[in-house]
């Protein structure tokens, strides 16, 4: 219920603010009831809020904000300030009518963690799309901040224990400096515990003629336990932290079984030295949470470098850019002061903090700019003035002038860094599958341990709650969760080192089994440079005249012949209206009040095929254009890689029978394998054609008329120098256009494939075998612990190896 009387402030300090995000209350607060009590709130979406919070039974989030607010002082849990305009436009970019903005937590550590996020942000009003990454720590939320503002979802975060941070370098440091220094305090402490525990319990478990003193050994366990509780309770937070989350999201899961084993050993110690029992397990306790913490922190820097990628590109730019002010002077501003137009001067070493235009002279020498980060490219690209410099690149050689044209979320690096983020995130069947198996594999593992338990206790009563333990303990699946996105993160992080950009789920997966690759010739294969080598005109119509309207044409199709007759230098070109573009055919539009064609013989002129570029009206044509083009510099070499890795290479191009021979033959295609004169759909149509003889297809291109092709193909990558609509059908994007990186691509597609595939085996396997040695009594509760650690750590290790791999060596 709600309404919108005024409440009564006169004596109650808090009702000057927002009962949800503190903001201060408008002139007609809205009124709701929450929890029994009335409470005034500045809109109806705090309300609503509110209300969501008190039905989830999270009443405690508002005592909590206090509690801490009082702890830290000026760091609240109030995110009202995170609304801004500014930091919004800054840290997150719109997309669809909403916005996107990837965050970071220091307290999700497994897919249940994942799980429980995205179940709860999902939930709120507006939100489109969570992604929750347990292995990089990041959060990607596509929300409508009309609906709902940012801080309401930060404010759910928080209220589920989870801390947010944003993305970026200096948070990312910042939340890394904080992590570890909490991580290796309670490190210290669990190792300091243990140590002493472990002192005390050889003392009673040397004592097999039994003639130790009941007061001694009592002693020793009250001193056990002493030295035990604040390893189980403060080291041991973290797992505590974890249970509390699974159950309260009705979810069972890892940290469950760790923090339940650990209780379980604490609490029935503590009964058995209150009532003078035979046996504690105080030591197992210990054993667990030291040895557990040592593992994590061990998966922690693993994962580290699996996200090394998206935190480079997060650290690329500088924090402070050096502006130009009107009078000539030099001003040092933030990053979120930049705006469009500003002039900025990069000195050399430094990182550029925007995309810009460079400034000069036009005789003034060429600027380099380090771009590897961004490409891949170890070389330095020559800029001249009027070209494009990209945040995070790095200046070289001299210092740069810039013109401001993309600031924060919209420029090339922040785009980059949410590739790599979405393709670390994504899960395939084969992941979203072993979360399933794992979540069952708890609950059946718990209804196991009750069994076993129960038969112990008929035959061998006192060995009977150790058994079980071990049983618990030694069958966590840990590595069984860990086994694909450990992989996944290190293999995306490990492409985009590579300078691909993986953009589907699936993909991976599908690009490691391809056996036939298919490239277009024109812009893929082809180094979109290429050359005008005769022009004949007809019919009164002049070479230059003729050139014109081709450049006209040309200008803004995005089509590689386009550089031939923009490199021709006409300077004064004709306006085009009407511009169109006929795939598979050409580019057509209307120059003064006349209705010109660009493109093949038969549609432009009305003639046969020659393996020219026709200019006409579709009837007759006026003139004629022979051009020439050159192969990448690496394209013979990087099909020969192809071909050693056992694919089928393929040519599929649009133009003349002639020029497309010509190019196979410089590269290496069989003739067999080359198709000319192809239009979209015929170019589909071979695609279809090799996949019902069962060959998984994957497709090369750059351009418009790739598009439909690149979405029927089984898998498919573009270059980032082609066109934006076939960037975005495509399954992969190759930032540098450096056609090596598809062998190597493969290759690291296939290592990845093969590490699944053994995490997953010895996930499982460990499991089956550890299970039934633990259940005969064979395996003791803190060798169980080191078991199952080091079992989590190994997958975590092997899924490193494809960062290690030669990236220089496809066939590796």
């Amino acid at each position: 219920m709600s309404d919108s009387r005024t409440p009564d402030r006169s004596t109650d300090r808090l009702r000057a603010t927002c009962f949800h995000c503190g903001e201060p209350l408008p002139a007609q607060p809205v009124i709701d009831t929450v929890s029994g009590a009335e409470q005034p709130f500045c809109c109806t979406g705090c309300a609503a809020a509110a209300r969501w919070i008190g039905e989830a039974s999270l009443d405690d989030y508002y005592r909590l904000r206090q509690s801490d607010a009082a702890r830290v002082g000026t760091e609240t849990l109030d995110y009202a300030s995170w609304d801004r305009d500014d930091l919004l436009s800054e840290h997150s970019v719109a997309v669809d009518g909403g916005r996107e903005i990837t965050l970071l937590t220091d307290g999700m550590r497994c897919a249940a963690c994942a799980w429980l996020i995205d179940r709860a942000l999902t939930r709120e009003p507006g939100v489109r799309e969570v992604a929750a990454n347990a292995v990089t720590g990041r959060i990607r939320i596509v929300w409508d901040s009309a609906r709902t503002p940012l801080s309401t979802l930060l404010s759910r975060l928080a209220a589920l224990g989870y801390r947010p941070s944003l993305a970026t370098g200096e948070a990312r440091e910042r939340e890394r400096r904080r992590e570890r220094n909490r991580w290796l305090l309670r490190l210290g402490v669990a190792g300091l515990g243990a140590m002493q525990a472990m002192m005390y319990a050889e003392a009673l478990y040397l004592d097999t003629a039994g003639e130790m003193s009941l007061a001694t050994r009592d002693f020793f366990r009250w001193i056990t336990f002493l030295v035990s509780t604040p390893v189980v309770f403060y080291a041991g937070w973290p797992f505590l932290e974890g249970m509390w989350r699974e159950l309260r999201g009705r979810r069972l899961g890892m940290d469950t079984l760790i923090a339940g084993s650990t209780l379980l050993a604490y609490f029935a110690s503590l009964y058995e030295t209150l009532r003078g029992g035979a046996h504690v397990w105080f030591d197992a306790a210990v054993m667990f949470v030291f040895l557990l913490l040592t593992a994590r922190m061990l998966e922690q820097r693993a994962r580290g470098i699996a996200s090394a990628q998206v935190d480079a590109l997060a650290r690329a730019r500088p924090a402070l850019a050096a502006r130009e002010r009107d009078d000539g002077s030099v001003e040092q501003i933030p990053l979120s002061a930049l705006a469009v137009g500003d002039i900025v001067r990069v000195a050399v070493g430094e990182g550029v903090p925007a995309d810009g235009e460079v400034l000069g002279e036009a005789e003034a020498a060429d600027t380099a700019f380090d771009e590897s980060l961004l490409t891949g490219e170890s070389e330095p690209v020559a800029k001249t003035p009027g070209a494009m410099a990209f945040a995070g690149s790095v200046c070289r050689e001299r210092p740069a002038r810039l013109r401001v044209a993309r600031t924060g979320a919209d420029t090339r690096l922040s785009q980059l860094t949410r590739l790599v983020e979405r393709a670390q995130e994504q899960r395939p069947p084969i992941a979203r599958a072993a979360d399933r198996i794992a979540g069952w594999f708890v609950s059946v593992l718990i209804l196991a341990a009750a069994l076993v338990y129960a038969w112990w206790r008929m035959h061998e009563p006192a060995r009977a709650f150790e058994v079980a333990l071990a049983v618990l303990v030694v069958s966590c699946p840990c590595a069984l969760s860990l086994a694909v996105p450990a992989a996944l993160a290190a293999a995306h992080g490990g492409l985009a080192k590579l300078g691909v950009l993986a953009l589907r789920g699936e993909a991976l997966d599908t690009l490691a089994r391809a056996d036939r690759i298919v490239f277009d010739k024109t812009g893929t294969l082809s180094d979109r440079r290429p050359r005008l080598a005769e022009v004949e005109s007809f019919d009164g119509m002049t070479g230059d005249a003729a050139l014109a309207i081709a450049a006209a044409l040309e200008r803004d199709s995005g089509h590689p012949l386009a550089a031939a007759f923009a490199d021709a230098g006409i300077a004064a070109q004709p306006t085009v209206t009407d511009l169109r573009s006929e795939p598979g055919h050409g580019v057509a539009g209307t120059v003064d009040g006349r209705a010109w064609r660009l493109g093949r013989a038969a549609w432009a002129a009305g003639r046969d095929d020659d393996d020219a570029v026709w200019l006409g009206d579709g009837a007759r044509g006026v003139a004629r254009f022979v051009l020439r083009e050159t192969p990448r510099a690496d394209a013979a070499a990087a099909l020969a890689a192809l071909r050693a890795q056992g694919l089928r290479v393929a040519l599929c191009s649009g133009d003349a029978e002639a020029p497309v021979a010509r190019m196979a033959a410089t590269v290496g295609i069989a003739a067999d394998d080359v198709r000319a004169r192809q239009t979209p759909e015929d170019k589909l149509a071979y695609v279809r054609t090799r996949q019902a003889a069962g060959e998984i297809v994957a497709m090369v291109g750059d351009g418009i008329n790739d598009a439909p092709v690149l979405a029927g193909a089984d898998v498919s990558l573009a270059l980032a120098d082609g066109a934006a609509l076939a960037q975005r059908a495509a399954d992969f994007v190759v930032t540098g256009g450096a056609l090596r990186r598809i062998p190597q691509a493969i290759a690291l597609a296939r290592r990845s494939r093969r590490i699944v595939r053994q995490n997953l085996a010895w996930a499982l396997g460990y499991n089956l075998l550890a299970l039934p040695l633990a259940a005969t009594g064979q395996v003791t509760p803190w060798i169980a612990a080191i078991g199952m650690a080091l079992s989590s750590l190994l997958v975590t290790l092997n899924a490193l190896r494809l960062n290690l791999a030669d990236a220089t060596d496809p066939g590796h």
